[in-house]
């Protein structure tokens, strides 16, 4: 699941888990029957697979991923499914990745080594690249204004180019700890605050680069992945990023010799006096870099079962789940580096290819969907639901002709608030159902009243609900086309939340099975019923007038 936060509007929230007055529909034979192929055993086969070491996280526009969409691809082409883009299984993404080319750093004409002692980050650097040049450098130490401390004061760095220590606060009480998070956005409100009054460019001094490794070295080296949107394409065309540079203690000292001073000097001197030590510096410095673009592989993966009505074959419901995740993070502490992804989204990656494989055994015996599926695993969704906005944009069926959306993102695990408590192991989060649709609300009750008889948690249909669930999924970039949706989740645990703590261990595959279960006999109904489901309701839980 992705971490963007947006804003939820609903006008109210069905409660869960009374059936009584819920009137069930009448159990398909049919379904139960090709259902049997959603299983604990078939969900472990696929799982086992996709969230293996050996796929590496499966970061989007990586290795891992790529082997993940082969593995599904070749799935849906062994259950017959048919390709339906241009004939082919996947959908390409224009994913370009940025990185820095021909970076050059002088001091006093002479020229200094990247990746040793100094970095150009890839986000300092435009489309066009930068270069500059200065005879002076403006030191402001810590670069902070607080607690009646001010590098700032008397000094004007409009037009300059900044010198300051990229972390470190000498106003700070003993004892106190600073997370990596806090350091990043201190260390953005300084970067606000610089390019807010002009400065040319800051050159941050960071001892992190002092021992550079293999592994931090690649992290510079690798650049950014951007999707390709006319959007984002404008997006940075008109941006002009604020130059920084890093340099090492090293570096950094040969800067300040010039003053005869050093970084371990400066330091114990604003500590000793809790003084600013704020210098213009003589000394030449000169910077550039180039940014270079190269083209990335990048694929939703999609399988499509033709309806078998001559009518209502055109219109297609969409299952969908994101089969990528967060990739290696070498920065975490023990030995295991690798963000598996079990749960986010390798579980609700399997509950489509469950569900794909029940619904063609059903159509090899005869029993075919009246309506077409589309079986959708997208890729992105860790980076801003890229894959799910990607298709919305170049839908591969018309959007007119798509009748709902079933998305499932984390089904494998227990979450939190249901540790320990009797209805453990038989509920799940339901969330987006009455956004549009007040016939899907419905339908879904009856289902789960028919087949499943799990308690369907509303919480995060709350207007008030502060993790903003609704909008951070893939199933959000259909509503947005005013398709009906519903998106299933289970609350996992935080602590293993993109962490390399989501392994196949933890899953539980009888409730993987269960979840996946309710989401397929619901999709047996909208793909078999005479109408599909009327959208009535204003993409916030409110009737349309």
């Amino acid at each position: 699941m992705n971490k963007k936060f947006l804003t939820l509007g609903l006008a109210s929230i069905l409660s869960a888990g009374c059936f009584a007055q819920i009137k069930p529909l009448v159990a398909n034979k049919d379904a139960i029957k090709f259902g049997k192929a959603i299983n604990p055993e078939n969900a472990y086969k696929h799982l086992s697979v996709l969230a293996s070491d050996a796929y590496e996280g499966r970061e989007t526009g990586k290795k891992g991923a790529w082997m993940a969409a082969d593995y599904i691809r070749d799935y849906f082409k062994s259950l017959g499914l048919k390709g339906p883009v241009d004939g082919g299984y996947f959908q390409k993404i224009d994913l370009a990745n940025y990185s820095v080319s021909e970076s050059m750093f002088t001091i006093n004409g002479q020229p200094k080594e990247a990746y040793k002692d100094f970095v150009i980050p890839s986000n300092s650097v435009g489309l066009n690249g930068f270069t500059f040049s200065s005879n002076d450098v403006v030191f402001v130490g810590y670069g902070l204004t607080k607690d009646g401390y001010n590098d700032f004061e008397g000094i004007n760095v409009e037009g300059k180019i900044v010198l300051m220590f990229a972390t470190g606060d000498p106003t700070a009480k003993a004892g106190d700890k600073v997370d990596r998070r806090q350091a990043m956005m201190a260390r953005a409100r300084k970067m606000t605050f610089l390019a807010q009054s002009k400065a040319k460019a800051v050159i941050l001094i960071d001892p992190s680069l002092d021992n550079m490794t293999e592994d931090r070295k690649a992290s510079y080296t690798a650049g950014s992945n951007v999707m390709k949107t006319q959007e984002n394409i404008d997006r940075m065309k008109k941006q002009n990023p604020f130059t920084s540079i890093s340099i090492s203690t090293a570096t950094a000292n040969e800067i300040l010799k010039t003053a005869n001073t050093s970084v371990e000097a400066v330091q114990k001197k604003i500590a000793e006096t809790t003084k600013p030590a704020s210098q213009t510096l003589n000394v030449a410095v000169s910077a550039s870099a180039m940014k270079k673009e190269t083209p990335v592989r990048c694929e939703n993966v999609l399988g499509f079962l033709e309806g078998t009505d001559p009518v209502l074959k055109k219109e297609v419901l969409v299952l969908t789940g994101h089969y990528d995740h967060i990739g290696i993070t070498p920065e975490v502490e023990g030995p295991d580096k690798i963000n598996n992804g079990a749960d986010d989204d390798g579980s609700g990656t399997t509950g489509v290819l469950l569900m794909a494989k029940a619904f063609t055994d059903a159509k090899k015996a005869g029993k075919g969907s009246k309506r077409s599926i589309l079986f959708m695993t997208v890729v992105g969704e860790e980076k801003g639901l890229w894959g799910s906005e990607w298709y919305s944009e170049h839908p591969v069926f018309p959007v007119e002709n798509t009748i709902a959306d079933l998305n499932t993102d984390m089904i494998g695990r227990i979450g939190e608030e249901y540790l320990g408590k009797p209805d453990s192991a038989n509920y799940i989060y339901s969330v987006g159902s009455k956004m549009l649709s007040s016939d899907l609300a419905t339908l879904q009750d009856r289902v789960n009243a028919t087949y499943t008889k799990m308690k369907l948690d509303f919480k995060y249909d709350d207007p008030k609900d502060t993790e903003r669930i609704y909008y951070r999924s893939d199933h959000y970039n259909f509503a947005k086309l005013g398709i009906p949706i519903i998106f299933y989740y289970d609350g996992m645990l935080q602590q293993d939340y993109h962490r390399p703590g989501d392994e196949i261990s933890k899953i539980n595959f009888p409730l993987l099975a269960k979840r996946a279960h309710l989401t397929y006999y619901i999709a047996w109904e909208l793909a078999n019923q005479a109408k599909r489901p009327v959208v009535d309701m204003d993409g916030k839980g409110n009737p349309k007038k």
